[in-house]
């Protein structure tokens, strides 16, 4: 009747178990106190067998595991039945002379191992200690012996099966009046499971001293007036008192002043009642410092069930406090944090579609932090457009991928849309079932910084365009008054065959061609220009390098001439298609060709050379550069030359090359600088080559196979 609902059936049914297969039990449940409460216990129990095996009777603990689930055990037995309660605790008693040599070791220590008491005597018990901790544990002991302190280490020792499992090693020392050793005891505790499980030590009342003064903690006996009656050696040394200074602990500042009052009452009700003691409270250490503990305690009756005695542990927490302290400060930081970077966290148990945001997460999304989220709820903000990423994003957690990551728009109570960036991590709980963590970031600034800078690189990108357009002009008369010259002189010519008598007509039939030939040649410089200098939308097609090239140096043909410089070009044979928006690419060569051209019009005293070049390169990307034997510039100038402003020219604006660099990241690519060996610079691009399968088009602008531009991933 006192074990919680929940847990009664199985509880009962393991306790069965248990009785049937003679199995030793470990166990948890939940407890009602006498108020009603419910508390935690772990339910440990082992048998009693005769000679001839037969359980004879079945002794067990229940510990109070409520705070910690890893509070100190504490059981009190009678004095004629130590050493058969010794060996039912669930943990391994040993005891050695002051020379280390082992003359006792527990039954569970035994059982545990597999080995007799004859085995393990003196040092045989270093058989049982993993061979990879056995140096290091020999070590400790040795220098514990030396020194005679107490310690406590860690290693692992073997079951009777073979199988290894880590144990805290704790030991500590029996001394005689004039401070010799005369015993050493201990316990290995197994932390397997926890590494930290708390030790269980048995105690009983008259010889409680010898196994109080091992325990790890500072452990108290009062009266049951109240009055203290023995201090374990922890409590002495902490505070550094006698046990008669410690009798007069309210007046003497042993607890805080700020908690006295408290702790007067706590006490004063335990002894009144005869309820267990339970509270914390801060003890001023030796050095002044005060410390926080739990005090822990509990009465001992005697057979009419009046007190006659309390045991009362008190456990330093004061890392635990300060730990709890650090986390609220941390959990304050991280919430402010979230607020100003405009991000929420998330925790999502996909099999239970249980959800839990944080605050900042509810204002990202303009909902009540009271409200629970479901599903219903968020598709009522999400985009009607972005509403299938949601679906999406169920079904890919549902098949356990490990990963998530969506770009999507939300629409809030005022009409706003807001876009959102998700980041999702999962991984498989106890139960086997997917529970993901992740953030959600308002990136809807960054979204409309990013769209308006693209705008205005678009913008600037046409404005040098035009600015080159001046610069072109020569050029330009050049290539269009060739074809035009010829138009009239093939005209003026065909007119005279036509005039001769007879008419020469096969004479005039191919003046006449030649006429459309220099009319196509001018359609041609006009359509480069046109679609050079144009405002149009950049789409991700095909691009044959070497042709674009080809187009830039007939475009530049003029200039080139004039300015009395030699372009050679080695443009690499059976080079494979470009993906990138051509225009966009010949904005790129033809400043890159003009800087080369400015690099070496000051250049008296050697030939003005240029040199273009493509290859593939041995990352699988297309390759161009652009060398010239002009004056250079030194190391500072290739740091700064793509940085916006920035220019080496007296008369540049120091944008060319930002936007070309734009350009070609846009590209997939990068654009770099680098000093000759010898006379001037050579500037270098890389993009990647046009694969039809790995791109797809999405309102003119290309996007890699398997990008999806609302998700962003």
């Amino acid at each position: 009747a006192a074990i919680h609902p929940d847990d009664a059936s199985g509880l009962a049914e393991y306790w069965q178990s248990c009785l049937a297969s003679g199995t030793p039990v470990s166990t948890e449940a939940r407890i009602r106190r006498s108020d009603g409460e419910y508390r935690w216990f772990l339910f440990l129990a082992n048998p009693l067998r005769d000679e001839a095996g037969t359980i004879i009777r079945w002794y067990g603990t229940n510990v109070d595991i409520e705070d910690r689930k890893r509070a100190d055990q504490a059981l009190r037995e009678s004095e004629r039945n130590l050493r058969q309660i010794i060996n039912t605790i669930p943990t391994a008693i040993w005891s050695t002379r002051p020379d280390g040599y082992c003359d006792f070791l527990h039954d569970r220590w035994l059982d545990f191992t597999g080995l007799s008491m004859e085995q393990a005597e003196g040092w045989g018990w270093r058989v049982a200690i993993h061979p990879d901790d056995f140096d290091e544990l020999v070590r400790f002991w040795t220098a514990s012996l030396a020194s005679g302190s107490p310690g406590e280490t860690e290693a692992r020792m073997r079951r009777f099966d073979g199988e290894y499992r880590w144990f805290l090693f704790l030991g500590d020392t029996l001394r005689d009046e004039a401070g010799n050793i005369i015993r050493w005891y201990g316990t290995n505790v197994e932390i397997d499971d926890r590494k930290r499980a708390e030790q269980a030590l048995a105690e009983s009342e008259r010889q409680s001293r010898l196994i109080v003064n091992t325990i790890p903690g500072l452990v108290a006996i009062f009266n049951a007036d109240g009055e203290p009656e023995s201090l374990n050696n922890q409590f002495l040394e902490y505070l550094g008192q006698t046990l008669e200074e410690f009798a007069n602990w309210a007046a003497n500042g042993t607890v805080h002043p700020d908690d006295q009052r408290r702790h007067i009452d706590a006490l004063t009700q335990a002894l009144r009642t005869g309820r267990e003691i339970d509270f914390e409270t801060r003890l001023r250490r030796f050095d002044g410092v005060y410390r926080w503990f739990q005090l822990r305690g509990q009465p001992l009756r005697s057979s009419d069930g009046c007190i006659v005695r309390w045991y009362v542990l008190m456990t330093d927490l004061d890392d635990r406090k300060r730990a709890e302290e650090e986390l609220r400060r941390s959990e304050a930081f991280l919430a402010e944090s979230q607020n100003l970077a405009r991000m929420g966290s998330f925790s999502w148990d996909v099999a239970k579609a249980e959800m839990v945001w944080s605050e900042q997460l509810y204002q990202i999304f303009d909902l009540l932090p009271d409200l629970q989220v479901t599903f219903q709820l968020i598709a009522g903000r999400i985009h009607p457009e972005d509403m299938t990423i949601l679906g999406d994003m169920i079904e890919r957690a549902e098949r356990g991928e490990t990963d998530l990551e969506y770009r999507y728009r939300i629409i809030t109570s005022d009409l706003s849309v807001k876009h959102l960036h998700l980041i999702g991590h999962g991984m498989r709980n106890s139960n086997g079932g997917m529970e993901y963590i992740g953030a959600i970031l308002d990136i809807t600034q960054r979204f409309l910084s990013e769209e308006a800078l693209e705008k205005v690189r678009t913008e600037l990108g046409l404005a040098m365009r035009i600015m080159s357009l001046g610069a072109l002009t020569a050029s330009i008369a050049h290539e269009v008054n060739q074809p035009i010259a010829g138009i009239i002189a093939n005209a003026s010519t065909c007119l005279r065959m036509l005039a001769d008598d007879p008419p020469n007509i096969d004479g005039a039939r191919q003046t006449a061609r030649r006429t459309i030939r220099d009319g196509n040649r001018a359609a041609d410089v006009i359509t480069r220009l046109r679609a050079l200098f144009s405002k149009r939308a950049a789409v991700v097609e095909p691009v044959d390098l070497n042709e674009a090239i080809r187009e830039v140096i007939a475009l530049s043909s003029g200039e080139l001439e004039r300015s009395s410089v030699s372009l050679r070009t080695e443009l690499s044979v059976g080079l494979p298609m470009a993906a990138g928006d051509r225009v966009q690419l010949q904005q790129v060569i033809m400043n890159l060709l003009r800087n080369a051209i400015d690099a070496v019009m000051t250049v008296n005293d050697r030939p003005r050379r240029v040199f273009i070049a493509t290859e593939l390169g041995e990352d699988g990307n297309i390759r161009l550069s652009v060398r010239d034997a002009g004056i250079g510039f030194g190391a500072q100038d290739i740091e700064q030359i793509f940085e916006a402003f920035y220019t080496t020219k007296a008369e540049g604006m120091g944008i060319g090359l930002s936007v070309s660099r734009s350009i070609i990241e846009n590209h997939r690519g990068r654009i770099w600088a680098e000093a000759n060996d010898g006379l001037g610079v050579t500037f270098c691009f890389s993009i990647p080559e046009f694969l039809e399968d790995r791109t797809s088009q999405n309102n003119g602008v290309s996007t890699p196979s398997g990008v999806d531009m609302q998700r962003g991933f």
